[in-house]
């Protein structure tokens, strides 16, 4: 019987994992700075594969069976895992980028989502931004509970929470995707434990010194029922209401907390929270 792996890591591993952290930041940071109305995804898709090989490392998407892009690039209705092509984006789009970069063996995940300006449509595009932001909100409300939880579960109950008392204030209601959650992250992209974007009864693993996790809240502004398009990748709403997708990796080590795709290492989505970052020493 073979050994399992502790889903733990060492100092030096955690230390290994901040370049391509820092990789995978580099390159969602040249597709933002490219995403705007006329553009195609497929040249977003360029432009972070540009910005990965360029870094000498890998597209870790690449790496998984099948999948031949270097992000996923999902719009509007699309919630995770839009294939990049000819589709060009048009003003008032909500455009959600996952990508990840695999350097001497170790893996970084993060994704974003912004909203395109349209000033012809100023209602939807003030309702996608506050679906993004309440997104982007729950994940580092997730990320802060982090930082003191016993146990992983409790990142799951922050991330609804937070969702919940927006929704609330707003009198909008957010649905959370149920199927498509978070995960451990190392030497694979993909690894154990999974990291729950909602409440479960299963307290979850042992937050301690060594867990490096991607958090990811996948919500949208409506039905949170999903689809599987016929490219067998994209997931989509069965109403039709869009979607946002946040995600950042995330090291627990001796000193506290570090976000491995944040420049800052989260400096700034923390603040709010009370929560200052340590780097990995």
């Amino acid at each position: 019987m073979g050994l399992r792996r502790s889903i733990y890591k060492s100092p030096a591993q955690l230390r290994a994992m901040v370049r391509p952290g820092r990789i995978t930041a580099d390159a969602l940071e040249a597709v933002r700075r490219l995403a705007a109305p006329g553009v195609t995804t497929l040249e977003l898709d360029a432009a972070a594969s540009a910005v990965i090989t360029g870094a000498g490392a890998r597209s870790n998407f690449q790496l998984v069976r099948g999948y031949r892009h270097t992000v996923c690039a999902s719009v509007n209705e699309q919630v995770v895992h839009g294939i990049p092509g000819t589709r060009v984006l048009e003003p008032g789009d909500i455009l959600s980028i996952d990508a990840g970069a695999e350097f001497e063996g170790w893996n970084g995940d993060s994704a974003f989502t912004i909203v395109l300006p349209d000033p012809d449509r100023p209602e939807l595009v003030a309702r996608r931004e506050a679906l993004s932001s309440v997104t982007e909100g729950s994940l580092w409300a997730g990320i802060a509970a982090l930082a003191s939880a016993r146990f992983l579960g409790e990142v799951g109950a922050a991330i609804q929470g937070y969702i919940e008392d927006r929704g609330a204030e707003s009198g909008r209601s957010y649905g959370i995707l149920q199927d498509y959650v978070g995960h451990g992250i190392g030497r694979k992209m993909h690894e154990s434990p999974p990291v729950f974007n909602y409440r479960v009864a299963d307290r979850g693993a042992e937050v301690k010194p060594g867990l490096a996790v991607a958090i990811e809240p996948m919500v949208v502004d409506g039905d949170p029922a999903t689809l599987v398009e016929d490219d067998d990748w994209t997931v989509s709403t069965v109403d039709g209401s869009s979607g946002s997708h946040w995600e950042h990796s995330v090291a627990v080590h001796d000193g506290g907390i570090w976000v491995l795709t944040a420049h800052d290492g989260g400096a700034a989505g923390l603040e709010p929270f009370g929560i200052t970052p340590v780097p990995i020493s």
